[in-house]
């Protein structure tokens, strides 16, 4: 069975940053080789979609490779329906990317959080579930694991840890080229693993086969 894509979601009150944040992320996510779709939640209604200044349209330009909007009176993807889950919506449209990174949906169950914080009186630590890290530049903030806003990068790093290592350890070919690995999607993977496989079979190594390692030196010279 296919694994889910992995989720994580920013949360925070209007106008905390959560945005500016979130681009930054993403595009130190895609830097270091994932793909990444973002999912927007907002209850504002008449929001224009991927316009340039727009919420969505800075999404894009940071690099992700998806993303929608979720707002009362629409659902960007072309969707009839905004009643779904942060799960069910990243489930059905991005099933193929490495994480999808939320933006609200402070109340998605089983789904994990990062709190974007601006204001003492604001923290939603004690009111919702499954925080994980608090992003904030306020003094005397209370939490196992404290970012600052500049930490984009280092977010990202915490980020790669808890949601996407462990899927890379069950990865079943990889590609180095010139010594520097090469992220290769899950369904390359397995076409790759099993081609090569197959070609091992012919020559009857009468042995069970657990693991192969092929090296390839390619040159150009006469």
């Amino acid at each position: 069975m296919k694994n889910m894509s992995s989720i994580v979601t920013f949360v925070g009150w209007h106008d905390s940053g959560k945005t500016t944040l979130v681009t930054r992320v993403v595009a130190e996510l895609k830097g270091l080789g994932y793909s990444v779709a973002v999912i927007k939640s907002s209850n504002d209604s008449g929001i224009a979609f991927d316009n340039p200044g727009t919420d969505t349209f800075k999404h894009r330009q940071a690099g992700a490779d998806s993303v929608m909007l979720v707002a009362p009176d629409q659902t960007v993807l072309r969707s009839g329906s905004s009643r779904l889950s942060l799960r069910m919506l990243a489930r059905r449209y991005f099933p193929d990317v490495d994480i999808v990174i939320g933006e609200g949906f402070k109340t998605a169950k089983k789904v994990l959080k990062i709190e974007v914080l601006r204001n003492h009186d604001q923290k939603m630590t004690d009111e919702i579930q499954g925080i994980i890290a608090i992003v904030s530049d306020l003094d005397e903030v209370e939490g196992s694991t404290l970012f600052r806003f500049d930490q984009a990068k280092e977010i990202a790093q915490f980020i790669e840890k808890r949601f996407l290592r462990r899927r890379t350890k069950i990865e079943t070919a990889s590609l180095v080229v010139n010594g520097r690995k090469i992220p290769i999607k899950g369904f390359v993977q397995e076409a790759l693993a099993g081609t090569v496989k197959g070609f091992v079979d012919t020559l009857k190594l009468h042995e069970e086969i657990i693991e192969i390692k092929l090296q390839i030196r390619v040159d150009d010279g006469p």
